[in-house]
C-alpha cells in the first residue's frame, strides 16, 4: 500500500492499481468540493463559474452578521458552552479507553495530541478558533513541515482565510474500464482531489496554487445547500430573521421620530393674491413665526438653524379668501409607541434559529443552580446541539493527530484506521453543571448499590455490581483496587509502629 503525505508518495501509485470497485455514480459531495470533469486537455486555470465567488460572499455575510449585537450574543453563548477553560484542566483531552494498543503507544498518542494543541495554541486561542469555525462554517490550516526532516513532525499550523481556498475534485476519464450492467453504464472512475489557493480569492478566471490534499487540515459544519455544492454555516438559517429584525427596528425608530411629537398646522389666509405672491407670503410668515432651534449632540449646544428642514416641522397651508381665515390646529402624536411585541417576536425568532434557548435572551432571568432533574427541555436540547458541534469540530483534531503520528512513525496508516474507530475527544464541561450532574448520578448509584448489596454473593457478584451499577471500567476497577490495597498496607504499618 502506498503512503502519500504532502504530495509525496511512497510505494505503488493508486493509478497503477487495478480497479476493483465500480460504480455509475460519483462519490457524494459532503465537503463542498467543486467537481470538475476532465476534458481532452487540462490546464492550470479552472473555471469555477461563480460557485466559489458566491461562497466567499456568503462567508462575508456571516461575518457581518456576527457583528450584530443580538447575533453576537447568541454566538457567544454557543462558543462559551462548547469551549470551556479552567485553571487546572485543558479545554479538550483525548480518550483512548476503547483502543487496543500497548500503553507505550497510548502515551505517545497523548503526548502528540498535547503537541498538536500547542501548535494551535488552543489553550489560549481555543475560543477564537471555534468561533471562526462556527461563524464561517469551515476552517483551514496549512500543515507546515521540514521537508528535509519530516520525522520531526509538524512545525507550524498556519490559518488560511476560507475565502481564498477551495477544494477541487477532478474526474479522470478512463473508458477502458467501462462496462454495461443492466441499463446503467458502470465505470471505475478515478478522482484527483486537491486544494486551490489564491491570495485574491478563488473565483472564476483566477489562477491559484495547487496544494496537495495532505497539506491542508480542513473541518466544516457538515451543512450543505439544496444543490449539495456549498458548505453552509450554522448562521445561514438566521439570515432572514436577522434582516427582518434590522428592518423592523429601523422602521420603528423612523415611526417614533415622525409620530412621537405633537405638531401644529397653520392655515394662512392669502386672500386673492396670485400664486407666486401667495407662496412668497406663506414663506415670509413661516420665517417670521417659526422658532427653529436645533440641539447639537456633539457640542451640547442649542443653536438656531433656519436653513435646515426636518421631518418634525409644523405644517403651513394656504387658504383662499372666503374660507375660514387664518387658523392654528394641533396634530396629535402617535399612540401606543411603547409597544415592542413585534420587535421581541423577531428577536425570539432569531435566537430560535440559532438553537439558543430563548430564556437566555432575557437578561433579568437568573441562573439557578439546582438538581440535575430541574434542567428544562430547552437547555437539554441546547447541550445536545453543543455536543454535535463539538463532534464536527473535532474532525480537525483527527486530521492533525493523524498527520503527526504518521510523520513521526508512531503508527502506520493501517493502524490509524483501527485506532480512529475507538478514538474520541473529551471536551471540558461547565464546572457547575458537570459537578451537579456527577454528584446526582453518584448519589443515585450509591443508593442503588445499598439496595442491591443484600443480594451480593447470591444473585449478583461484586464484579457485576461494580460494572453494571457503579458503571466502573476495567481501568477504574484496577486503579481502585490498587488504592485500597495501598491504604490497607499503610494502616497495617501504622498499627505495627
Amino acid at each position: 500500500m502506498a503512503i502519500e503525505l504532502f504530495g509525496f508518495q511512497i510505494g505503488r501509485k493508486e493509478d497503477d492499481l487495478p480497479p476493483t470497485v465500480q460504480s455509475f455514480a460519483p462519490p457524494p459531495n459532503t465537503d463542498g468540493a467543486l467537481n470538475v470533469t476532465e476534458g481532452g486537455a487540462f490546464g492550470t486555470t479552472v473555471d469555477l463559474d461563480g460557485a466559489a465567488k458566491n461562497e466567499a460572499a456568503l462567508i462575508t455575510r456571516y461575518r457581518e452578521m456576527s457583528l450584530q449585537s443580538e447575533c453576537d450574543k447568541a454566538i457567544d453563548d454557543v462558543c462559551n458552552e462548547a469551549i470551556i477553560f479552567d485553571d487546572t484542566d485543558g479545554a479538550v483531552d483525548v480518550v483512548l479507553n476503547d483502543i487496543k494498543q500497548p500503553v507505550s503507544i497510548k502515551n505517545r498518542i497523548r503526548e502528540e495530541f498535547v503537541e498538536v494543541l500547542d501548535l494551535l495554541n488552543f489553550n489560549n486561542q481555543g475560543y477564537d478558533i471555534f468561533r471562526n469555525w462556527y461563524v464561517d462554517g469551515r476552517i483551514y490550516y496549512h500543515i507546515m513541515i521540514d521537508t528535509k526532516f519530516p520525522r520531526d513532525g509538524i512545525k507550524e499550523l498556519r490559518y488560511i482565510d476560507p475565502r481564498k481556498i477551495k477544494k477541487m475534485r477532478v474526474e479522470k476519464r478512463d473508458n477502458k474500464d467501462t462496462n454495461i450492467q443492466g441499463n446503467a453504464q458502470v465505470s471505475a472512475k478515478k478522482y484527483d482531489e486537491y486544494f486551490v489557493y489564491s491570495a485574491r480569492g478563488v473565483s472564476a478566471g483566477n489562477q491559484g496554487v495547487k496544494i496537495s490534499l495532505d497539506s491542508i487540515a480542513f473541518s466544516h459544519s457538515g451543512l450543505m445547500d439544496e444543490r449539495n455544492s456549498m458548505v453552509l454555516s450554522h448562521l445561514n438559517k438566521a439570515i432572514k430573521p436577522m434582516n427582518q429584525l434590522r428592518m423592523l427596528e429601523d422602521a420603528t425608530v423612523i415611526y417614533r421620530l415622525a409620530r412621537a411629537p405633537e405638531r401644529r398646522i397653520f392655515y394662512i389666509d392669502v386672500g386673492n393674491l396670485p400664486k407666486a405672491k401667495a407662496e412668497q407670503y406663506l414663506r415670509d410668515m413661516m420665517v417670521k413665526h417659526k422658532n427653529k432651534l436645533v440641539y447639537d449632540a456633539n457640542s451640547g449646544e442649542v443653536r438656531d438653524s433656519r436653513k435646515h428642514l426636518t421631518m418634525l416641522e409644523d405644517y403651513w397651508l394656504p387658504r383662499r379668501e372666503g374660507s375660514s381665515g387664518t387658523e392654528i390646529s394641533t396634530l396629535p402624536g402617535g399612540q401606543n409607541l411603547g409597544e415592542m411585541d413585534d420587535v421581541e417576536y423577531f428577536r425570539r425568532k432569531l435566537y430560535e434559529s440559532l438553537n439558543v434557548p430563548v430564556s437566555r435572551l432575557e437578561s433579568e432571568n437568573q441562573f439557578n443552580i439546582g438538581r440535575a432533574s430541574e434542567i428544562n427541555r430547552d437547555e437539554l436540547k441546547f447541550s445536545k446541539y453543543i455536543a454535535r458541534l463539538r463532534s464536527r469540530f473535532a474532525e480537525l483534531f483527527y486530521i492533525l493527530l493523524e498527520k503527526q503520528l504518521l510523520l513521526k512513525g508512531v503508527i502506520t496508516k493501517d493502524e490509524w484506521a483501527d485506532i480512529k474507530k475507538g478514538l474520541r475527544f473529551d471536551f471540558l464541561e461547565d464546572n457547575h453543571f458537570a459537578e451537579l450532574k456527577k454528584s446526582e448520578i453518584l448519589r443515585e448509584r450509591l443508593s442503588l448499590v445499598q439496595d442491591v448489596d443484600q443480594f451480593a454473593g447470591k444473585y449478583y457478584s461484586q464484579d457485576w455490581i461494580r460494572r453494571n451499577v457503579l458503571m466502573q471500567s476495567e481501568e477504574e476497577i484496577k486503579e481502585i483496587d490498587d488504592q485500597i490495597g495501598q491504604e490497607d498496607n499503610g494502616e497495617d504499618d501504622d498499627a505495627d509502629f
